[in-house]
Formats: C-alpha cells, sequence, structure tokens
C-alpha cells in the first residue's frame, strides 16, 4: 500500500484565490507516519537543511523517494496543469523553528511548484501555522491557515502574488519541502546555499 492516498488528493480542489493552491489533511496514510517519524533525521540545527546533508532511517528515505515519485508528479501536474516530466526536483527539511520563521516572502522565481508535507502531532500552538495571504505585509489578511499536522500536504504555484508566513513560533516543527525547479542549473546554485548554510548552522551549534 502507497504512503499516500492518492485518491485524497485527486479529491481535493484546488483554489485560485488568492493563488493557485492544495491543501490536502491526512495524505500521508496513518500507518506509515509512526515509522517515517520514527526513522525522520536527527535534527539539532534550526532552518532549512538539504537531504544530502542529513543521516535517517529507511523508512524515512522511503517516504522521500515516493514524494518525488512518478506518480506523485504526476499527480501534481494535473492538478496545477504544468509539466513537471522533466523538470529537477530539490528537498530540503526543516525539524526546529526560530521565533524570528515565518516571515512573509513568496518562494524564488527558479521554483515552479512547492510541496509542504508536515509531520507533526496535533498542532494546538497559535503560531507557526502557515497562512496563505492576499498581501505582502499584513500576516492576518489569510485566505487559507494550515496547521502543521501530521500528514497534511500543502502544495502551491510559485509565482509573484504567493504570499505566505506563519506568526512566530519557537520549538520543534518538522515540515519537508520538495520543489520543481526550472533547471539543473538552479538546483545546483540552491543546493551549494544551502550547504554551506547547513555547514555555519552546524558550526554555531557545535561552538
Amino acid at each position: 500500500m502507497s504512503v499516500f492516498d492518492y485518491q485524497l488528493l485527486r479529491d481535493a480542489p484546488l483554489e485560485r484565490d488568492p493563488f493557485d493552491h492544495l491543501i490536502v489533511p491526512g495524505l500521508v496514510r496513518g500507518e506509515a507516519l509512526a515509522k517515517i517519524a520514527h526513522d525522520f533525521p536527527s535534527v539539532a540545527e534550526p532552518g532549512s537543511l538539504p537531504l544530502d546533508s542529513l543521516n535517517y532511517g529507511p523508512k524515512f528515505g522511503d517516504f522521500i523517494d515516493t514524494l518525488q515519485s512518478s506518480e506523485m508528479t504526476a499527480a501534481i501536474a494535473e492538478k496545477f496543469d504544468v509539466d513537471l516530466a522533466n523538470r529537477p526536483t530539490m528537498v530540503t527539511v526543516r525539524a526546529h523553528c526560530r521565533a524570528r520563521d515565518g516571515q512573509i516572502h513568496t518562494d524564488s522565481k527558479g521554483k515552479l511548484i512547492t510541496v509542504l508535507v508536515y509531520l507533526n502531532q496535533s498542532w494546538e500552538a497559535d503560531g507557526g501555522r502557515l497562512r496563505l495571504l492576499r498581501s505582502p505585509d499584513d500576516i492576518d489578511d489569510y485566505v487559507a491557515e494550515v496547521p502543521p499536522d501530521e500528514g497534511t500536504l500543502l502544495a502551491f504555484r510559485c509565482s509573484d502574488n504567493a504570499w505566505h508566513g506563519h506568526k512566530s513560533f519557537e520549538g520543534p516543527r518538522r515540515a519537508i519541502q520538495l520543489n520543481w525547479v526550472v533547471d539543473d542549473a538552479y538546483l545546483r546554485r540552491e543546493q551549494r546555499r544551502h550547504r554551506i548554510s547547513a555547514f555555519f548552522k552546524s558550526f554555531r551549534m557545535a561552538s
């Protein structure tokens, strides 16, 4: 049985306001969640870290492989009516949130589609809930708010008006980010940037 409930993904409506997005609670099947959580990377640093800089168990690796699979690519491509077949993918992992994280932003123009999969048990905090916003200057002017509950998927088309952010939260917050990007050159630049950032984060944690 697949890690993902693809029927939920197929049935979820693509919302157009204020930008193209898709929210699918419970996409990761319940029986898989505990195994994925058990094999989640041991991460001490805050911020987004490149997958290839982390050590993790086999069930988490299987989850990442499924997330980047041709089946998932085809499902997202169909939903957003975009050709992703030959686009490179990039995966980053976040385990901890800093109080300053979540400021309003749009994703880089080199990214085509962003997918976030959350792996946290029932989220009680007011902060840390990603909001899809109408503007770049008001965190309370939002169309949708996504608690980072385990198994929830959020996908959106990266565009000039795809503003998003969350209220301040500090503490554990597990999120996997998958991006389909424009080309290999962009992917290499981003991977290099993330590796440098991860090195300095680990250096600061050790000092």
